[in-house]
């Protein structure tokens, strides 16, 4: 089977320390080469160091929090209902977005001394319709024109997953951002998978074992492992340690090989 290689994204660093040492711990054995973070959470400044000593061997971005209430100062929060629909209005402010983008760029800076690698979202609102041209405006400003981030294409879900309703909505919302931003010299991904019900009984590793045999060469892939932990206020905590159990197992690290698949960083 010919080599293909897979940027494997954790998404949520610093939503909890949970979370976050999972993802270290998967980093550091090489069963992710990605992740983003939350730099809103109050964990972020105590949760740096680990990410600053594994530059070198994974790419760090920056997860653009628009829903997840961090209850830590002035924010632009709202649920993910309000920006669906007014970003499809096109009733939102740009400069009020572009704003809120470039303090959780900064704040990333601060801590890690550098920009990040890349730009996603937490439930995808970075490719939503105006919050996308506020991406592009944070991204003059911030970056020279030989250094900028690539961006997560979510409307190039390349597999439903579980849900193909829920697959639908994701490419129909995020429509036009990829040609968008490739048009402004930026990358993207041209495969994108990871999208499912993020129920522990979904049978996340039947669904790995699929993204792994339908991936291309240069895919990217979300994930959202955690360490076990009863957190009341994430809805997708005992999904989390379903990840991680299978992540961190024998079991994943042969059905790469099976599949002909090596993580690496995302290569343009």
């Amino acid at each position: 089977m010919t080599p293909r290689r897979l940027t494997l994204c954790a998404d949520d660093y610093a939503q909890s320390p949970a979370i976050s040492q999972g993802i270290v711990a998967l980093l550091q054995t090489g069963r992710l080469s990605a992740t983003s973070v939350m730099t809103q959470s109050p964990h972020w400044p105590a949760l740096a160091a680990p990410l600053r000593e594994l530059a070198q061997q994974a790419d760090i971005g920056l997860h653009f929090n628009l829903t997840h209430d961090f209850a830590n100062g002035p924010q632009l929060i709202k649920p993910l209902s309000h920006w669906l629909l007014l970003s499809q209005l096109r009733s939102l402010s740009r400069t009020a977005l572009r704003d809120s983008l470039l303090r959780q760029i900064d704040q990333f800076s601060q801590q890690l001394g550098r920009l990040p690698d890349f730009i996603d979202g937490h439930q995808h609102v970075h490719a939503l319709p105006v919050v996308r041209d506020a991406l592009f405006d944070a991204i003059a400003l911030r970056w020279t024109a030989n250094s900028k981030p690539y961006l997560r294409a979510p409307e190039r879900l390349g597999h439903p997953g579980d849900s193909r309703p829920k697959a639908l909505v994701l490419q129909q919302v995020c429509r036009g951002f990829a040609s968008a931003a490739e048009q402004k010299g930026l990358h993207c991904n041209q495969w994108f998978a990871g999208l499912y019900a993020l129920q522990p009984e979904a049978g996340f590793t039947g669904l790995m074992r699929q993204w792994l045999h339908s991936c291309p060469d240069g895919g990217l892939m979300m994930c959202h492992p955690g360490l076990p932990a009863s957190d009341a206020s994430d809805p997708i905590a005992a999904a989390r340690a379903v990840e991680y159990q299978h992540l961190s197992s024998q079991a994943f690290a042969d059905d790469c090989l099976q599949a002909g698949i090596t993580l690496g960083r995302f290569q343009h």
